[in-house]
């Protein structure tokens, strides 16, 4: 219970950090959002009335006390152009990152655990070769630039998947898993090689653990000693790497679905920024940093349950 009341302390410390950065960048951004609702022709009595109307000449703090005082109250505010509530434009998109996000994960997962059970077992040899270099050629590539290739390749000379759009889950299961495989697949890409190398080197160790030799002593299968005996000891760090990578996933998701056309929350994002609504800034960025928070918690969970050692330390920290 201390360890929990411990996280959860830290988890609220890094979200008041975070909001509030945001809050101070986001008011020095050049622009002004009452020049986006007075229009080109409002004088400047008529913006600064606006200005006035929206609070946008309190002090930052002041502004940020009350956005925060709000926001314990369970009220996300509501968009400075539109009017709308921000908690119900970002949850309609939520799902839709989400479905990115997982879609991309399974997929770095599909490629990374084989590539890395593979380059352990043959470390060194030419097949490990062949993974550590397609690797370190993926992770070189900037994920817009691989976008850009997959949107060639596929959409363009093979015509086999959409390059852009969005098709919901009621249009039909492939309708709607159409368009998001080059989106996934254009993260994935990027994010299988930390996983594969993290797990590679992980069990490259747990190979030579004794009883991996007691277990091939006994005439057991080596599919049966990499799967059964030595993969989950060398997940740890995969398990922690997953959570670690919610964060950079996230931040893909915001410029591939501006690239593809995904209306997601990170296109969401996108748009409130060229706006300058910065109410919406301010809440996708809250939700972000929420989603990273909890994503890392259930990580720490997970790294108990899976090492004993861990729990122990914890039961008696």
């Amino acid at each position: 219970m201390r360890y929990l009341l411990g996280r959860v302390q830290r988890l609220l410390i890094v979200l008041l950090i975070v909001t509030f950065s945001t809050f101070l960048l986001v008011s020095v951004l050049p622009g002004d959002v009452a020049y986006q609702i007075g229009g080109m022709d409002a004088s400047e009595s008529e913006i600064a009335d606006i200005r006035e109307e929206l609070g946008l000449t309190k002090p930052v703090v002041i502004r940020y006390l009350e956005w925060l005082a709000r926001l314990a109250q369970g009220d996300w505010g509501r968009s400075l152009l539109t009017g709308e509530s921000v908690w119900e434009m970002i949850i309609v998109r939520v799902p839709i990152s989400l479905e990115l996000m997982l879609l991309a994960q399974v997929m770095a997962l599909a490629i990374a655990v084989p590539a890395g059970i593979l380059g352990a077992w043959r470390a060194n040899g030419w097949g490990d070769r062949i993974i550590t270099s397609l690797g370190f050629a993926c992770v070189s590539m900037p994920g817009f630039m691989t976008a850009i290739l997959l949107i060639y390749f596929f959409s363009l000379h093979l015509g086999w998947l959409p390059a852009t759009g969005y098709e919901p889950l009621s249009a039909g299961l492939w309708a709607n898993l159409k368009p998001m495989i080059l989106p996934a697949l254009s993260l994935a890409l990027v994010e299988w090689t930390v996983l594969m190398r993290t797990l590679r080197a992980e069990m490259i160790t747990t190979l030579q653990e004794n009883y991996i030799a007691l277990a091939r002593a006994k005439g057991m299968s080596t599919t049966r000693v990499l799967l059964a005996h030595a993969l989950r000891p060398s997940s740890f760090s995969l398990v922690t790497i997953l959570g670690l990578q919610v964060a950079r996933l996230l931040g893909g998701t915001i410029i591939l679905e501006q690239i593809y056309g995904i209306p997601g929350i990170g296109r969401l994002l996108i748009h409130a920024v060229y706006t300058r609504d910065l109410i919406v800034i301010q809440g996708c960025v809250t939700f972000f940093a929420l989603t990273y928070v909890i994503v890392n918690f259930l990580v720490d969970l997970a790294y108990a349950w899976l090492d004993p050692r861990v729990r122990e330390a914890r039961a008696h920290g």
